[in-house]
């Protein structure tokens, strides 16, 4: 897969984000794509190939990966790159419209497409809760698929065609581990940016409410 266009796209709304939003195109494109393509993708590269279970009957190895990996770690992160990214096409596409009207009406109708103010500024405020939303989803889907945040180094196996219970062994579980505590800690982190970003932006716009209201009373 190639991840041009998600690069693209955060290169796009870095134009329209706000110090903190910034922040948070930092640590995706740093802490979580470019981990994901450098590192974390070869690590699970032949992980069906090296996972091995103490029986040579067959179809008992394939049944029991599917067991304790129903998706793929690195397929599942993969997901979820793409889905937190998306929702800041919104802001993109809304800052499009902006633009595109002035050029049909020919004349200066905001005074700058890209101002986070009125429609836009809910546009903006959407895509923050849906990325916010998405990342919660994808930790507690990481957490009820593989039952917590770990990588053990042995599973037990006694699932059809199986004739009793199995040793299975997961190759470089330790690695795998450290990756998968760190894709939560940057989820993690990501959260925490998102929801200071939404707080910093209600409570600038409710500033500034305020103050039209307070002029308003004394003119």
């Amino acid at each position: 897969m190639s991840w041009e266009f998600l690069c693209d796209l955060l290169s796009g709304v870095n134009k329209y984000s706000t110090r903190i939003g910034r922040i948070w195109v930092a640590v995706v494109f740093m802490f979580r794509l470019l981990v994901y393509i450098v590192a974390a993708e070869n690590i699970w590269k032949y992980e069906h190939d090296e996972f091995e279970c103490n029986i040579r009957q067959p179809g008992c190895e394939n049944v029991c990966f599917d067991h304790f990996f129903p998706v793929s770690h690195i397929r599942l992160w993969a997901l979820q790159l793409i889905t937190v990214s998306t929702p800041s096409l919104l802001v993109v596409f809304h800052v499009a419209y902006r633009e595109n009207r002035e050029k049909h009406h020919n004349q200066k109708l905001y005074k700058s497409p890209g101002e986070k103010d009125g429609g836009l500024l809910c546009t903006y405020l959407i895509s923050l809760i849906l990325k916010t939303g998405f990342e919660i989803v994808f930790l507690v889907l990481f957490y009820k698929l593989y039952n917590g945040f770990k990588v053990p180094r042995i599973v037990k196996c006694d699932i059809r065609p199986c004739p009793n219970t199995v040793d299975c062994y997961i190759s470089k579980s330790t690695e795998k581990m450290i990756f998968l505590y760190f894709l939560v800690a940057s989820s993690c982190l990501c959260i925490v940016l998102n929801l200071s970003e939404l707080s910093y932006l209600i409570f600038k716009y409710s500033i500034k409410c305020y103050l039209k209201r307070y002029i308003k009373k004394c003119q």
